[in-house]
């Protein structure tokens, strides 16, 4: 059994669509164990109502919630009892081996540093996502740290291209550095600085730079940048997908002719659609910390959180930090 703990609590839609999820999840996978964290009578009443199998869900108790506006390594240390540190408690000690929060990313950021502890060599977990292009590519970081040093990013590029290997399950993996131009003399201090660095990264196949433009048609397989670009491409990205899909539905109901039109490409509208949806990506995941920590969307529904569920236990089972331990050692 894959034994994952969820944070019950974390989320705008937490807990209904959280346990509702969680309840998908052990559907989908027999082989799942969850731990759901959080106010035991708010979960019960769920479980309850989905009529739900409890043969492989437990739940704790937890007293606390950690608001999204609260301040991460403050709510940390003073909030003992809340479903993220008791979830992250849980993955320390061992009895779990994935967790999945849709809370407060940066506390989830700082409960991984200060409770599960850095892995050995890495002096910044990188929030890691992956960009729904052409090829898809893996980006991180994406919103973890906004300011970086050179060597940063070539921690960045070693753990990426680790998790790119097991996420697309092939070898040959391309690594870019993401910058305003394609020559190597191009960018701020700190690319410029990167480039040489990840140029010499033997435990990498470094494809020099990228520019934005460049990463929905995947020419790499990893992106590497500091957080405060990453998360900028991902929310620019995300907004603009939102954008193209009402125009085209003004431009669909424009007439009859447009109608019919869409009707015969319904199933290739919805392809694309689920291709960029956040429901279908199950999550982004915290590398560089000791254990398997996915960070949900903040408005998943059931169906997004179980893609989550299901991402984590993917990654526990292929070995992702153990892996990543033997490369960065």
């Amino acid at each position: 059994m894959i034994r994952i703990g969820i944070d019950a609590m974390g989320g705008d839609n937490a807990p209904k669509e959280i346990v509702k999820g969680a309840i998908l999840a052990t559907k989908l996978n027999k082989e799942l164990s969850l731990t759901l964290v959080g106010d035991e009578e708010k979960i019960n009443c769920v479980l309850d109502e989905q009529k739900a199998d409890r043969s492989h869900i437990e739940v704790v108790h937890a007293t606390e919630v950690i608001e999204g506006d609260d301040q991460p390594v403050k709510a940390i240390r003073r909030k003992k009892d809340s479903s993220l540190v008791v979830m992250m408690n849980l993955l320390k000690e061992g009895k779990v081996d994935a967790v999945v929060s849709a809370g407060n990313t940066g506390a989830l950021l700082a409960g991984g540093i200060f409770i599960a502890g850095r892995i050995e060599g890495v002096s910044r977990p990188a929030i890691t996502g992956i960009y729904p292009s052409l090829n898809p590519t893996v980006i991180l970081d994406i919103g973890a740290n906004a300011d970086v040093s050179p060597e940063h990013l070539v921690e960045f590029a070693k753990m990426g291209s680790i998790f790119a290997k097991i996420a697309f399950k092939k070898d040959d993996i391309k690594v870019g550095l993401i910058n305003i131009g394609t020559e190597e003399t191009k960018g701020n201090e700190l690319v410029k600085k990167a480039y040489p660095l990840l140029k010499e990264t033997q435990e990498i196949s470094f494809y020099g730079n990228v520019e934005a433009r460049d990463i929905p048609k995947g020419i790499v397989d990893v992106a590497v940048c500091d957080g405060f670009t990453g998360n900028t491409i991902l929310k620019l990205t995300e907004g603009l997908a939102e954008t193209i899909f009402a125009m085209m539905k003004e431009v669909v109901y424009s007439s009859t002719k447009a109608k019919m039109g869409a009707l015969l490409m319904k199933d290739s509208l919805k392809g694309m659609k689920d291709s960029l949806n956040y429901e279908e990506v199950g999550g982004a995941v915290l590398l560089g910390v000791d254990g398997v920590v996915v960070k949900a969307h903040g408005s998943s529904n059931a169906k997004a959180f179980s893609n989550a569920i299901l991402r984590a236990a993917e990654y526990h089972h292929s070995g992702l930090i153990a892996h990543i331990k033997e490369v960065i050692s």
